[in-house]
């Protein structure tokens, strides 16, 4: 099977379409019950601590809770489950009550799916691939959950940056050394903008969790890199501030790490010609 795929570049990249898009179901699901089930894990810690009675009931699991529909709780079915094709088989409504399903649900199966597929296109069969798909992945349950919650779970940043640390004993990464002097790199310049604004604003700028995303970024890339990453990501965010206040939604909090999460991402992939544009002869 290995041999075939390696030899079948086709195959290779319609199996990581499916995949991909079978990941991205259940990044939604991550999506949707990760920050609740950390913040029951919290509020019973923080009762443990202080002694005080806690009954809260605990949310679904995000393994192994029954998919069911948030508006009429019923479970779903198998076939309700399908990436994309559910969505369209059902006209973007729940078989049960009829209410509107998220058209992001589809949009990150689709992301997940296209950008396997293009990875693996682009990178053919190998530990390579494998690396960037875990990368992918893990970006994209970063960008959503900051997005909806402006939290960036500890669970998700630090295992990423984990993830670096592995692969850079791995030829096709960078060494371990450009690997910790990044993820050192990363934390540091985003703690030292934090420190300085909030000196001389009083107001906290962003939050830890995108210092400790830039630190697994720096894991992954090394500490050059970081320049092309917080361009990308100043100038994506920049872009958006624009366009909210040109459509009057100026007052909105704008989360940092979903534009951290593309600036590491293309900087991983085209990180090189990104800083062959900014440096040449880089």
């Amino acid at each position: 099977m290995v041999s075939l795929l390696a030899e079948s570049p086709a195959l290779f990249v319609s199996l990581a379409l499916v995949i991909g898009l079978l990941v991205g179901s259940f990044l939604n699901v991550v999506i949707l019950r990760l920050p609740p089930v950390l913040e029951h894990l919290w509020k019973k810690e923080y009762a443990e601590f202080t002694e005080i009675e806690f009954d809260e009931a605990a949310p679904p699991s995000v393994a192994w809770s029954r998919s069911h529909c948030p508006q009429c709780k019923n479970q779903l079915s198998a076939w309700h489950n399908i990436p994309v094709i559910s969505y369209l088989l059902l006209r973007g409504r729940c078989h049960f009550c009829a209410q509107k399903i998220s058209v992001r649900y589809p949009l990150i199966e689709l992301i997940s799916g296209v950008g396997a597929a293009w990875l693996a296109h682009q990178m053919g069969f190998g530990w390579p691939v494998m690396a960037a798909l875990l990368l992918l992945w893990w970006l994209l349950a970063i960008t959503f959950i900051d997005l909806d919650t402006y939290l960036i779970p500890d669970q998700l940043s630090l295992t990423l940056l984990w993830l670096g640390l592995l692969f850079s004993l791995f030829s096709f990464s960078i060494t371990p050394a450009d690997a910790i002097i990044g993820a050192l790199v990363g934390y540091l310049s985003l703690w030292t903008v934090f420190q300085l604004f909030l000196l001389f604003t009083g107001k906290e700028g962003m939050g830890y969790g995108d210092f400790k995303l830039l630190a697994a970024g720096g894991a992954w890339l090394g500490a050059e890199m970081l320049i092309a990453v917080l361009l990308i990501a100043s100038v994506s965010g920049l872009v958006v501030a624009l366009i909210q206040m040109a459509l009057k939604k100026g007052g909105q909090k704008i989360p940092f790490g979903p534009y951290l999460s593309v600036g590491i991402m293309v900087s991983y992939l085209y990180g090189t010609e990104v800083m062959q544009l900014l440096f040449p002869g880089f």
